[in-house]
């Protein structure tokens, strides 16, 4: 049967964090028709838009892709799941809500490997342009207008306030934005959350161009490959209601699938590393080594504490109270049903000496089995997560084969670098330092998951491989950078290198991984690809 044509001036690939934020500024510009492809289906379901389901969403084959890491010595052998969003919105509609930019050193880093434009004074006007901040904070640093809410939790928390104050004890001090001047300390999460209800990317961008009338969403639109003549991209194949389409662009095909999605569909275009595409049964176009390599990602190991002398969320979401959440949640859109799963960032350093912090242990009065957010414990229970903010270790996303259906090998190579092992221990020791300090040591009945026998490094080195997980924040497969460097895969404005016609917009071109959730960046970048695309002067400066 041949497939069907039609012609757009643009085509976005994938309706996730920047995919949506690039789709809505190019729609906003009214610059000509938009068509955006995504794979996965609306974005209805419950788990989405009430904050605590969240905890439902991941794993959940309805609005999940529920990929998989492939097994490694860092994980003891074990696979991770590792979820990617399967609705409009992508992983920003399945996240855990926080909003976390990261250290200025993180972009002034990007920009020093030969990215003109990406320091962080240069990308701060676009962070705060997407944002609208609804709380405290240096409007130097924040943004007071955009389509994207943050905001702070509705009520203090009190095994929270006691946990804040015992980091102070042991040299952590509060910081009321870390979003703002500097990172350090501890604070609650600043979220993406409004009025009790989740605050989607695709809500935010995608469904305000949507009305305009002149971009046009397809859901279920499984992205074959990308059609090329010559080294020119000039549309996008793919397949929906059982048959062929292709929808060609005037002007440029914007490809915003993910750290996973996008090295896959330029691999299943002939594009990227000739051996390796040929060994996957792909007949290579073009070649560009670093595709789908310099994978990173933050990987947590978990304690979890039984707590007494204070009520948990694990009591507070059972039986009789239960309800009263419900029932508060419906009334007034507050409660246990709209908190984030985790409520406390606390950014530490493993060594007094560095510039800045360099691990992280976050803090929820909530405890899950295994560690993984699912149903709750039936005791009284805390958690504390302890990851490296910049790990070195670097793993590959690599199509397995021409079918596009076929997930591709994710190998994220976790703690495969001796500082990075060094650094989660680090981590998990300065947790232990704060739940053993005042005011909170007099809440913690017994840390029972690894246990007071874990003493030693390599007893703790032990529970972050055997029980660790994913923070669910894949980057760095499409590197930004020149092309001199074959790990570089787009330049500095996003352009795939030797392929016209083709731009890459999501955190898989982010070159090192920042202190951060990777939300936050994926709407930044979504605001810089879409100036790029649309010829803009670049906004000016910040001026800090």
């Amino acid at each position: 049967m041949t497939p069907t044509e039609e012609t757009f001036d643009y085509v976005v690939i994938g309706a996730g964090s920047a995919g949506s934020v690039v789709a809505g500024r190019l729609s906003e510009a009214n610059a000509g028709t938009v068509c955006v492809l995504e794979a996965g289906g609306h974005d209805r379901h419950l788990a989405i838009h009430v904050p605590a389901a969240v905890v439902y969403a991941l794993g959940n084959p309805k609005i999940d892709w529920m990929f998989r890491t492939a097994p490694s010595a860092g994980t003891a052998g074990r696979s991770i799941l590792q979820s990617r969003g399967k609705v409009l919105g992508g992983t920003g509609a399945i996240n855990g809500h926080v909003y976390t930019r990261g250290d200025r050193s993180d972009f002034d880093g990007w920009a020093a490997q030969g990215n003109p434009g990406w320091a962080y004074v240069e990308v701060l006007p676009y962070f705060a342009r997407c944002e609208r901040r609804i709380g405290p904070g240096d409007d130097r640093y924040r943004g007071r207008s955009g389509p994207f809410t943050v905001t702070d939790i509705d009520a203090p928390e009190p095994l929270c306030e006691a946990f804040m104050d015992a980091a102070g004890t042991v040299g952590i001090p509060r910081n009321p934005d870390y979003n703002g001047a500097t990172q350090d300390g501890i604070a609650y999460v600043q979220r993406s959350i409004h009025r009790g209800r989740r605050v989607s990317p695709a809500r935010a961008f995608l469904f305000p161009a949507m009305r305009r009338g002149n971009t046009d969403v397809r859901t279920g639109a499984h992205v074959q490959r990308l059609v090329l003549e010559g080294r020119r991209v000039v549309g996008v194949a793919y397949i929906a209601g059982g048959r062929e389409h292709i929808v060609r662009a005037r002007r440029e095909v914007i490809l915003s699938a993910g750290a996973v999605g996008s090295p896959h569909i330029l691999q299943l275009s002939g594009i990227g590393d000739p051996e390796r595409l040929r060994a996957a049964g792909l007949a290579p176009l073009h070649a560009l080594p670093g595709v789908g390599e310099n994978l990173q990602d933050h990987y947590a190991a978990r304690m979890v504490l039984r707590i007494r002398g204070a009520k948990t969320i694990n009591e507070r979401v059972r039986g009789l109270p239960l309800l009263r959440e419900v029932l508060r949640y419906a009334l007034f859109r507050r409660g246990a049903l709209a908190l984030t799963p985790t409520l406390l960032y606390c950014f530490g350093k493993s060594d007094p000496g560095l510039a800045c912090s360099d691990i992280q242990v976050s803090f929820t009065p909530a405890s899950y089995p295994g560690g993984v957010w699912s149903g709750l414990d039936r005791f009284p229970g805390a958690t504390m997560a302890c990851w490296q903010q910049r790990p070195l270790s670097r793993g590959h996303v690599r199509a397995l084969s021409p079918d596009p259906k076929q997930a591709p090998e994710i190998q994220p190579n976790y703690l495969g670098e001796e500082t990075d092992q060094r650094a989660i221990v680090a981590a998990m020791r300065l947790a232990r330092r704060i739940a053993g300090a005042d005011p909170f040591a007099r809440f913690v009945e017994d840390e029972i998951w690894p246990g007071a026998a874990a003493a030693s490094d390599a007893d703790l080195l032990a529970h972050a491989r055997q029980t660790g997980n994913t923070t669910y924040h894949l980057m760095g497969s499409c590197r930004m950078g020149p092309a001199a460097d074959p790990r570089n895969v787009v330049d500095h404005e996003l352009r795939v290198h030797g392929i016209a016609g083709l731009r890459v917009a999501d955190t898989s071109i982010i070159p090192d991984m920042p202190a951060a959730n990777t939300n936050a960046s994926a709407l930044m970048i979504g605001e810089r690809a879409a100036d790029f695309a649309l010829g803009r002067v670049p906004l000016p400066a910040a001026a800090l």
